[in-house]
């Protein structure tokens, strides 16, 4: 669908924001937003800054997301007040941009408050404020390295916003509510597909794995709750008496700049996404193997399994020769196993292996755990054949999901590039909101 434009544009002299409606003054941040250093009182209930959420308080956060956040004890430092109405910079805003707050409390002296000193009609900016082309320029003056950029207020005040008068920014909130519900009841409707994909996909090579491809097999109690009944002939066997070979790695030290950047693959638990791994993101120097001594390289075939954090539980295969990092446990050199299925065998014990985990936001589990850790193992001939059956019912499986995941995608672009044209007056919405309220 073709939307309207605005009749009259003008310069706006910055080049993210391009041309931009006549009577839509530009004007730096400061004069929009101050910023708040209030102290906050005893009983502030504490506030997380989300991407997801918003600013909400941390009790809510943890219920929402199922899980423990380490809670500061509020009034006693130097942390901030929050109003409602309020918008907060956060450690993730290079991420997701600068979030909003519904609820009074406090946040971490880590975080910048931002207050209006105009009248502004909240709703616009949380759709200004999250733009991926504010994000973006918010970003391009910002500072840091690597996986975290700092936005302070000064960054934030340079920026330029485009305004348009209090009755507009009403009616572009207002079509932005509309449309973008209308793509995420959409995205949300994918994303259970997905959801529904993945289950059965799991529930195709787990049955597999452990019940093999003979339904009238005589069967026996493996001993094993995940595992449960296997066919008689089946074997259970730790992952130690598979493999001849299990290690792990490290880390070389982040400024020996002589240690990175050389010849060598160098594999980190973010590239493990259940399938080879032929290259990676960085590598290290040989002088890096031959100084650090828990440094290997591992040979094609190898798989190697996420021990720590939010990636455990991933895992993949090395194509070409690799080092790892602590983070990975390398299984090399399988006895009278074959690679795909022990991947399938893993990939269906996922949860249970995540369930040996231990500690709490972060957990992680260690070698000695994984060694002991048992899979079902028919013969060799056996595994062959199932690791056949599997691929070949997963191939629509995998088919469906590629095609939804795309369309999500497209959805999330779509959602994305609306926000931007019209919160920066690239398109007119003043009339479409009008023909909505009249329907």
């Amino acid at each position: 669908m073709s939307l309207p434009q605005y009749p009259e544009y003008r310069a706006s002299g910055v080049e993210w924001l391009g041309d931009v409606p006549a009577h839509w003054p530009c004007i730096s941040g400061r004069r929009l937003f101050q910023e708040s250093r209030i102290s906050a009182l005893e009983d502030d209930e504490q506030l997380s800054a989300t991407q997801k959420y918003g600013v909400i308080p941390q009790y809510l956060f943890m219920k929402l997301e199922d899980q423990k956040v380490m809670l500061a004890i509020a009034g006693t430092g130097n942390f901030k007040r929050v109003f409602r109405g309020d918008f907060v910079i956060s450690l993730r805003s290079f991420q997701g941009g600068i979030e909003y707050s519904s609820y009074d409390g406090c946040v971490s002296p880590a975080y910048t408050v931002l207050r209006n000193t105009q009248n502004i009609f909240h709703g616009f900016y949380i759709y200004y404020m999250k733009s991926k082309v504010f994000i973006d320029e918010i970003n391009s003056s910002s500072e840091g390295v690597r996986d975290g950029r700092t936005i302070r207020y000064a960054q934030f005040g340079n920026t330029v916003f485009a305004v348009p008068p209090l009755s507009e920014q009403r009616a572009i909130a207002a079509f932005l509510d509309r449309e973008c519900g209308k793509i995420d009841a959409l995205i949300a409707e994918q994303e259970r597909l997905i959801a529904l994909l993945e289950e059965k996909r799991h529930a195709v090579i787990s049955h597999a794995v452990t019940k093999g491809l003979d339904s009238k097999a005589p069967m026996k109690d493996s001993g094993i709750p995940w595992i449960g009944m296997v066919p008689e002939g089946w074997s259970v066997r730790r992952l130690s008496f598979i493999f001849d070979m299990i290690g792990s790695g490290t880390t070389p030290a982040s400024d020996c700049e002589y240690y990175y950047g050389g010849d060598v693959y160098w594999v980190t638990t973010s590239e493990l996404r259940e399938r080879g791994i032929c290259e990676t993101t960085k590598t290290i120097t040989n002088r890096a193997l031959k100084e650090i001594s828990s440094l290997f390289v591992y040979e094609p075939g190898t798989i190697l399994f996420a021990m720590y954090g939010a990636t455990i539980g991933r895992f993949g295969w090395l194509e070409t020769y690799a080092a790892v990092n602590q983070a990975c446990c390398a299984f090399s050199r399988p006895m009278g196993a074959d690679r795909d299925f022990v991947c399938y065998a893993l990939a269906a014990a996922k949860s249970f292996i995540i369930l040996q985990a231990s500690g709490g936001g972060q957990p992680n589990i260690n070698q000695e755990k994984l060694r002991s850790f048992r899979i079902p193992l028919p013969s060799l001939n056996d595994q062959r054949e199932i690791v056949i059956e599997i691929k070949k019912q997963l191939t629509e499986f995998d088919r469906i999901i590629c095609s939804t995941t795309n369309s999500l995608e497209i959805l999330r672009e779509r959602r994305a590039a609306l926000i931007s044209a019209a919160v920066t007056g690239k398109i007119d919405v003043r009339g479409l909101v009008a023909l909505e309220e009249a329907a």
